[in-house]
């Protein structure tokens, strides 16, 4: 698929998700799950820029997580806007700091080839990962994350995916240090990473 037909599909993205409902789904299920429930821990799967594994980050790092699917037609380029946008807000020594990563549950269509291109649409620093299905439930459980596929025979895509939208911020030893709900803008995330950061 070339860049030009997946850029439009993001551009798209943002304008087609209020027909569907799910903004309510994320919403409710972010509310329903409480940062005790997480357990968090490791993550380690194939990404856009080689194995991934937390262990990877320095000491002082963290990762940014989130988990979607390319083919999301709102939240998932909106969270990696938001991701975007916080780091700039940040000075150059943070921005140094914060890894950005998105879990694809969407393995059937999100190979790693498209999962690059699509990061980089947000940025270089922008890492791509995703899995075996079994993989990805296993993390998505320990991180508290739900989703599940809807079918829509109706469209060209086949099916969508609803799923949680918080974001994660975690450190080289999987420790969950902070969960930030889904919000269109990057006030709750820039906050919470100068409060990590600084901390």
């Amino acid at each position: 698929m070339s860049r030009k037909i997946l850029g439009l599909g993001i551009g798209a993205a943002m304008l087609a998700s209020i027909a569907s409902g799910g903004i309510a789904w994320y919403d409710h299920q972010q509310s329903s799950s409480s940062n005790g429930d997480i357990i968090g821990g490791p993550v380690e799967l194939p990404s856009t820029q080689g194995d991934f594994s937390l262990t990877q980050l320095a000491d002082d790092q963290i990762a940014v997580l989130s988990f979607g699917y390319t083919y999301c037609p709102d939240v998932c380029p909106m969270n990696q806007s938001v991701k975007r946008q916080a780091l700039q807000k940040l000075s150059a020594e943070q921005r140094e700091r914060v890894v950005p990563v998105m879990v694809s549950v969407d393995p059937e269509r999100d190979t790693l080839e498209r999962l690059k291109e699509y990061m980089g649409y947000f940025g270089e620093e922008f890492i791509g990962v995703t899995g075996s299905r079994a993989q990805l439930e296993e993390l998505a459980e320990r991180y508290g994350v739900i989703w599940r596929r809807v079918e829509t025979p109706e469209s060209s895509m086949e099916y969508t995916i609803d799923h949680s939208a918080s974001l994660y911020l975690v450190n080289p030893e999987g420790k969950l240090l902070q969960r930030v709900l889904y919000s269109p803008t990057p006030h709750a995330l820039v906050s919470a990473l100068q409060g990590v950061l600084e901390g």
